[in-house]
C-alpha cells in the first residue's frame, strides 16, 4: 500500500493536533508537518519534495488558504490541495475548486470522508461531497445570472451606494445629474426585486455583485 504524505496547515493547534492523532490510525497516511499559515507551509515545502497532499485551511494569518492555492498553482506543484474549512458558503467552495482544489471538507465532516477523500485525492481524482457540490452548483447558477442582470453603469452605482454615498455625492462623482441617478437606483432595486438599500446591500452581497 501506497503511503500517503501529507500537511496540515492550519491555524488552530487543537485542530491540527486532533486531526493529526486521528490520521495516526491509518498505516497508509504519513502526516509529515503541521503548520500554523501559509508562508509556514510554502517554507515547508521547499524542504520536502515528497508531499502527496496538503489539508489547507482557508482562513489562516499571514497567507491564506485562497493565497496558498494560487501560489501552488503558479509553482505548478504536484502536491493536492483538500479545503477543510468550517465555511460551507457556495462562493468559497466555487472559488477553491476554481483555484485548484481537489476536494473540499466541512470541519465537522466525519473521519470516515476524511479517509476517503485522502485516498481518492491521492490517486489523482477530485471529491466533493453532494452537498457541498449542491452548494457550489447553486451559487454558480446565481453568480452566472447576476453577471448579466445589471448594466456598467447601474453596477458602478451599486458599488458607491454601498460604500455609503448619497445621490448627490455619486451623482457628483460620475458627472451626472442626481435625477439620473435616482433613475439608476430605481432600477437596480427593481432587478434585485428589494425595497430598500439595507435589503439592497443583502441582496447585492448574496450575488456577489459587490
Amino acid at each position: 500500500m501506497n503511503n500517503i504524505r501529507l500537511i496540515i496547515a492550519d491555524d488552530h493547534e487543537l485542530f491540527r493536533n486532533g486531526l493529526t492523532e486521528l490520521l495516526k490510525k491509518y498505516d497508509d497516511v504519513t502526516v509529515v508537518k503541521s503548520v500554523a499559515d501559509g508562508k509556514e507551509f510554502m517554507k515547508t515545502i521547499e524542504e520536502y519534495d515528497d508531499i502527496d497532499i496538503v489539508l489547507l485551511d482557508i482562513t489562516m494569518p499571514n497567507m491564506d488558504g485562497f493565497q496558498v492555492l494560487k501560489k501552488m498553482k503558479s509553482l505548478n506543484t504536484k502536491i493536492k490541495p483538500v479545503i477543510i474549512s468550517m465555511h460551507n458558503d457556495g462562493n468559497y467552495i466555487a472559488k477553491c475548486a476554481k483555484s485548484g482544489a481537489y476536494g473540499y471538507l466541512l470541519k465537522n465532516t466525519d473521519q470516515e470522508e476524511l479517509i476517503k477523500v485522502i485516498r481518492i485525492v491521492n490517486q489523482g481524482n477530485k471529491y466533493f461531497s453532494p452537498s457541498i457540490t449542491e452548494k457550489m452548483i447553486n451559487f454558480m447558477s446565481v453568480q452566472n445570472v447576476s453577471e448579466n442582470l445589471l448594466s456598467k453603469k447601474e453596477k458602478e452605482v451599486l458599488g458607491l451606494i454601498a460604500e455609503g454615498l448619497t445621490t448627490k455625492e455619486i451623482a457628483a462623482q460620475l458627472f451626472v445629474s442626481s435625477r439620473t441617478i435616482e433613475t439608476h437606483r430605481a432600477n437596480v432595486l427593481k432587478k434585485l426585486e428589494v425595497k430598500n438599500t439595507a435589503e439592497l446591500i443583502k441582496k447585492a452581497t448574496q450575488l456577489n455583485l459587490i
